[in-house]
């Protein structure tokens, strides 16, 4: 198609992350993404050869993303999410700082076990309501849940979608990619909170006096919501599972897919779940939205852009190299959105810097996200949920917290990768 081609190609990139993001009418977002990518193809931007071949790699990921989700909702069916919440409660002895260390103890355990998706839509819910029911101020709580989303999301392959397409491309074993990034999620979870706590030091300071907890606590103290150990148990099984599965060898779609089957006939059951709200959690649509995402964003790469993206990646491992790797995915993941950001730039990285540049790209464009509301999904998606509960997140007050955090946590966590990759090597 000439120079028509690369234009028809970003537009139609452009066009199906505005759909995902408004979604007229609640439709899925695989109503856009996948035309698209079936006129992309006809069009011979992308071979239908070519397609196949991304669509394969990435059909691995997108059923571990089906599993984990489904596994999600059963944990919540379990009560595990109700009793976190009465965890942060009893934590939080009334003092709005006590209760930010326990939100963010929580939310980083759940987003690195169970992803992102469940930190947004099934945690912030209920720190809304222990805030409510604690007598605080909600907001410093559920920006906490957002910013802990996407930045500790690093620590495993099955803590976000964008980590299993970058963990896929780098070669490192499960155990390996965790090791690795370890350091790098105790310090960008680090400097998130210490950037948390002073910026809503005013909200914070707030508690309510002696006599308003004793009333609140009358009325509505924190419970134990009952959690079998088996679920529980569960559950750690299917993070050893993930483990052993890279070991063999195996997609750890199967260790989720595995957890989630037996949850699935226990909750069944018992009746604490049904068939259609089981299918609803693991949103196959959107699945088969980050399949044709998946072709449009090789017909975007090879339309030229690839060639303009990588030649800002520097070659070298230095903290430097390693950094500018970061800031460019940063800056690509609140432009193209974080998904097809990881698609765009991990072959990319890989080619100019190995293992290393992949696992800095990462941070980018998973710290990066925090800086505007459409870098990632994850943040629109806590948007809804805040607007379910009569809230919203000023755009001001949101880029000012973001221009202190998202800088900081991407010069932190870079700097203990690097400190990881001496240690360790790649």
């Amino acid at each position: 198609m000439g120079a028509a081609g690369p234009v028809l190609a970003v537009a139609l990139l452009i066009g199906v992350l505005g759909f995902a993001v408004v979604r007229p009418r609640g439709l899925p977002e695989a109503v856009a993404a996948v035309p698209a990518a079936a006129v992309v193809v006809v069009l011979g931007l992308v071979s239908p050869h070519a397609a196949w071949a991304e669509t394969r790699t990435l059909l691995p990921v997108v059923a571990f993303l089906v599993a984990v989700l489904a596994l999600s909702h059963l944990c919540d069916a379990e009560g595990l999410f109700a009793a976190a919440g009465d965890l942060m409660a009893r934590l939080s002895r009334g003092r709005p700082q006590r209760l930010l260390g326990a939100v963010f103890a929580v939310a980083s355990v759940v987003t690195a076990v169970l992803s992102l998706d469940a930190t947004v839509v099934l945690l912030t819910p209920v720190v809304f309501a222990t805030a409510a029911r604690s007598g605080m101020r909600p907001k410093p709580f559920v920006y906490a849940c957002t910013h802990l989303a996407n930045s500790a999301s690093l620590l495993l392959p099955v803590s976000n979608l964008t980590n299993l397409l970058a963990f896929t491309a780098s070669g490192l074993s499960f155990s390996r990619f965790g090791a690795l990034m370890a350091l790098p999620w105790v310090a960008v979870v680090a400097v998130e909170y210490v950037v948390l706590r002073l910026f809503f030091r005013t909200d914070l300071g707030v508690a309510l006096p002696s006599r308003g907890r004793a009333a609140r606590a009358r009325q509505g103290a924190p419970g134990t919501t009952p959690v079998s150990r088996l679920s529980v148990a569960l559950v750690g099984a299917t993070l050893v599972g993930f483990v052993v599965a890279s070991v063999l060898g195996v997609p750890p779609a199967w260790a989720a897919a595995a957890g989630a089957t037996v949850l699935a006939g226990r909750a069944l059951a018992q009746r604490r779940t049904t068939a259609r709200a089981l299918l609803a959690a693991a949103n196959v649509p959107f699945a088969v939205f980050v399949l044709g995402l998946g072709v449009i964003v090789v017909a975007v790469v090879r339309s030229g852009l690839g060639g303009v993206v990588g030649g800002f990646l520097p070659t070298g491992s230095s903290f430097l190299d390693l950094l500018a790797v970061a800031g460019v995915a940063a800056v690509a993941a609140n432009l193209l959105n974080n998904l097809p950001a990881v698609l765009l730039l991990t072959p990319l990285a890989l080619a100019a810097g190995g293992t290393p540049a992949v696992l800095a790209a990462l941070i980018g464009v998973n710290v990066g996200p925090n800086l505007t509301y459409v870098g990632s999904l994850a943040t629109l998606l806590w948007r809804r949920v805040l607007r379910d509960h009569g809230a919203d997140a000023e755009l001001a007050e949101f880029s000012a917290l973001a221009a202190w955090s998202v800088p900081t946590a991407l010069v932190g966590g870079v700097g203990a990768l690097w400190v990881s990759l001496a240690m360790i090597g790649a």
